[in-house]
């Protein structure tokens, strides 16, 4: 317990003393937490977003306005037969009006301004969750855009799983960008924590030439770096906060459009602790290693 003081009240000292090379290291914590901190904003929220639209349709035919209900039946036909539906819908053009002014409140006077009805009757079919991406699949997709009265068929999982490829892309490249920051922010952390050893070299060698215990010693050093890396951790939450308010607001009308202001949230709990964790200790590590080789 002794020590453990010993080491809380040298070590706030010492940033003390040193507030702007103290300051300097929380900066480099701050961006590279930011960093990793918002590429988990962005995927999770992106995947929180993929998983509810996989849920909706995956396959919308779309039938031309002439199209006759004997066209209608061979298309539902050919949709039961297929072997990978779980459920399908006819929604008519009368629905899909219907559906454009709920979901788009705002431009409902937009649409009553209209003369003729733009929107086309579908048959939206929801895939079977093990058939997913198979290719059976895209044999049907195939088939059902060659029958007569289609005029279009959209398979929503081919754009999911390009968009989900691309997610992977991006979260590999920003864990690398993150990585590469955290071991600068590592660096400027060891060399600040180097700069308040070598002011106090003399007496550490005199506290150790005397017998006292390595904690006495490197202790002091461990709480700076602990304390500069949860600063940071800490200051890049705040940061991430202020611009997913900022970016939330802004974006409210475009949200709500694509239905996804409700999926949206910002980092859980476990993660906001995590991100404080790594950053203290990355920066405990960076006073034990820096403490470590000059003893």
């Amino acid at each position: 317990m002794n020590g453990l003081r010993f080491s809380l009240r040298e070590g706030l000292s010492s940033l003390w003393r040193r507030q702007t090379s103290s300051l300097l290291a929380v900066t480099a914590i701050a961006l590279a937490a930011l960093v990793l901190s918002s590429l988990l904003l962005v995927t999770t929220n992106l995947d929180r977003l993929l998983g509810g639209w996989s849920s909706a349709a995956d396959v919308s035919i779309y039938l031309v306005d002439t199209a006759s209900s004997d066209q209608r039946g061979a298309v539902e036909a050919a949709v039961d037969a297929s072997g990978v539906v779980e459920r399908r819908e006819y929604v008519s053009k009368v629905d899909a009006l219907a559906r454009f002014k709920r979901d788009y409140a705002e431009l409902e006077a937009l649409a009553a301004a209209l003369q003729s009805n733009p929107f086309p009757a579908s048959v939206e079919v929801l895939v079977k969750a093990e058939r997913q991406g198979s290719a059976e699949v895209e044999v049907l997709v195939e088939a059902l855009a060659k029958l007569p009265g289609v005029a279009d068929v959209r398979y929503d999982r081919e754009w999911i799983r390009r968009v989900t490829d691309g997610l992977s892309m991006v979260r590999r490249l920003g864990l690398l960008i993150g990585l590469i920051m955290t071991a600068a922010a590592a660096l400027t952390v060891a060399a600040v924590i180097r700069l308040a050893f070598d002011a106090r070299r003399e007496e550490i060698r005199l506290v150790y030439l005397v017998g006292a215990p390595y904690r006495f010693i490197r202790g002091p050093f461990i709480v700076e770096g602990f304390v500069l890396g949860g600063l940071g951790a800490v200051a890049a939450l705040l940061l991430l906060w202020v611009g997913y308010r900022a970016a939330f607001t802004w974006w409210t009308p475009t949200l709500s459009a694509l239905g996804a202001i409700d999926a949206l949230h910002f980092l859980p709990l476990r993660m906001i602790v995590l991100v404080v964790t790594g950053g203290a200790l990355v920066g405990s590590g960076c006073g034990f290693t820096v403490s470590r080789r000059t003893t």
